[in-house]
């Protein structure tokens, strides 16, 4: 097996930061702000899986204010008007954003899955390691974005979860 380079926390932190400003606070009013490691959030997940020369995922995990508080930055909606779907679409578009920018930090050949969203999971994926990680809190919750590395032959099948 080729080991290849891996992105790095700091890598992740622009990359989120850009995301965060272009996206969702263009302004600067509620910046993202990284915190020292912590519990991830299991109220709604989404990720993306990188299949090719690296195979992994690229998740993040919001508590429920912080995914609603992405729907209506990333809409440009009323908080209080973001429905369930909203969470759904803008949280799937931002790990895609995100893990696109990871992916391009990649070997080639590579590709992307889908964004695959979760409400209430365990936030447990098996047959994968850590490779870096962002904490944050965003208007005063938490959130997290991995970068997860598969382990095992179960990981060579791709797919979210794998």
């Amino acid at each position: 097996m080729i080991e290849y380079p891996s992105p790095t926390a700091d890598d992740l932190l622009v990359i989120a930061e850009q995301v965060w400003t272009s996206y969702l606070d263009p302004e600067g009013v509620n910046p993202l702000i990284q915190m020292p490691p912590g519990e991830t959030p299991k109220e709604v997940s989404a990720a993306v899986s990188v299949t090719g020369a690296w195979r992994g995922h690229v998740v993040i995990s919001f508590s429920a204010a912080a995914s609603r508080h992405a729907a209506a930055g990333l809409l440009g909606i009323g908080y209080d008007d973001v429905s369930t779907a909203d969470i759904t679409d803008a949280v799937g578009e931002l790990v895609n954003i995100i893990g696109g920018n990871v992916k391009s930090l990649l070997p080639e050949p590579s590709a992307l899955s889908l964004p695959h969203v979760q409400t209430g999971g365990s936030g447990h994926w098996p047959n994968v390691k850590e490779v870096c990680s962002l904490f944050g809190l965003w208007h005063n919750e938490p959130l997290t974005v991995s970068v997860l590395e598969g382990t095992s032959s179960a990981a060579e099948a791709g797919g979210v979860g794998a």
